[in-house]
């Protein structure tokens, strides 16, 4: 079967990687509503991300890798986010960012391929599901076209499905010159179907056209915003980050990791203009790591990590928890911190509000074999 995808390294050139490694997924629809999904590939620390310096576990536990309260950003009495933070602390002072914490996807087994599969798939375990519920989302949404854009080398698991999806990738390398792109042209014109997706190819490329792209996570902000903001362009996107499994020197490199999709948020902040007060942006990781450090100055796979809503339409400066605690007998499995709500919940409520769906309907039609969760709703405004 000939996929669109395939023509866009000619027409744009093949994605690189870069510090927070991002690939960005898009999909047209008919509204001027957007939701943005970021996945944090290879289990987020979320207990450095968001702190909870007021529990004396977080201390004891971490030991020298714990993070300094007095240098973070007090979110509450509890709470506290990572100094690299930002331009994300900023929006959070705006009320336009806020934190779930101790979230979990159904799965408990802690292997990255297997975790990614169960987020991304929206399963109750791995390879349950052949399609993504990004995929699904698209489908329930009035589309000016059948077209979905990856900016990426690949399509991620999210949103494979029966939606089609085409893929463009900002390059390193030098564009192709004019002489090559009408032989290819030519080359392809007698075929109904080549011709079809090199012309679907040169439209995603026009799209790009002006934003500068590169590999740099604010160039790929920037990016990110061109396509949504066109007026019959993409509503929804999706953008991979890699780098985020620190078993060891977990200081510089989640510090790192941090300013890098910090940069990225500000830049798609900034670059979606008026638009960003109809744009809401969901950031998740396929599991948490180990609530104690290791002895390699990092942290373990565990299970509970945080996710991030940001958006001009947030409901936001606050950090929603039901905290499960660090203390003895608090912990899952006597190691990580325990789950207390629901990944896919959080990912249904927030996409239908976001574009104005129905959240029962969503849950049901996103996450059919994790048995349809509740909702959670009221995030947005």
């Amino acid at each position: 079967m000939l996929h669109r995808r395939h023509f866009l390294h000619l027409a744009g050139g093949a994605a690189g990687s870069l510090l927070v490694a991002p690939g960005m997924v898009l999909a047209a629809a008919e509204t001027e509503r957007r939701f943005v999904f970021v996945i944090q590939r290879g289990a987020a620390d979320g207990l450095n991300i968001v702190v909870p310096y007021a529990d004396p576990g977080y201390a004891r536990l971490r030991g020298a890798l714990a993070i300094d309260p007095a240098a973070a950003t007090r979110l509450d009495g509890t709470f506290a986010l990572h100094p690299a933070l930002k331009e994300t602390a900023a929006m959070y002072a705006r009320g336009q960012a806020l934190f779930v914490h101790a979230v979990a996807s159904p799965y408990r087994d802690r292997s990255h391929f297997d975790g990614q599969n169960v987020l991304e798939t929206g399963g109750s375990q791995p390879y349950q599901a052949r399609d993504g519920w990004l995929n699904r989302l698209v489908a329930m949404l009035p589309r000016a076209s059948d077209a979905a854009i990856a900016i990426a080398p690949t399509v991620p698991p999210a949103l494979r499905g029966p939606v089609q999806v085409t893929s463009y990738a900002p390059s390193g390398l030098p564009g192709p010159t004019d002489d090559l792109m009408t032989r290819v042209g030519a080359l392809y014109a007698p075929d109904r179907q080549l011709q079809a997706a090199w012309s679907a190819a040169l439209d995603t490329r026009k799209l790009a056209q002006g934003s500068g792209a590169r590999q740099d996570p604010a160039s790929l902000g920037k990016l990110t915003a061109t396509f949504l903001t066109k007026p019959h362009g993409p509503r929804i996107a999706m953008l991979e980050t890699e780098g985020w499994d620190t078993h060891s020197g977990q200081d510089g490199r989640l510090a790192t990791q941090l300013r890098g999709l910090d940069t990225l948020l500000a830049a798609l902040r900034d670059g979606m203009g008026p638009a960003w007060a109809q744009t809401t942006v969901l950031v998740a990781t396929e599991f948490g790591r180990t609530a104690a450090a290791n002895g390699t100055g990092g942290t373990d796979h565990g299970t509970a990590s945080v996710a991030w809503v940001l958006g001009g339409g947030v409901k936001g400066g606050r950090v929603v928890a039901d905290w499960p605690g660090l203390g003895n007998g608090q912990l899952y499995e006597g190691r990580d911190l325990a789950p207390t709500s629901q990944l896919d919940a959080l990912l249904a409520g927030v996409a239908a509000e976001s574009l104005a769906l129905d959240p029962a309907q969503v849950a049901r039609r996103l996450f059919p074999l994790a048995g349809a969760p509740r909702p959670m709703t009221g995030l947005l405004v």
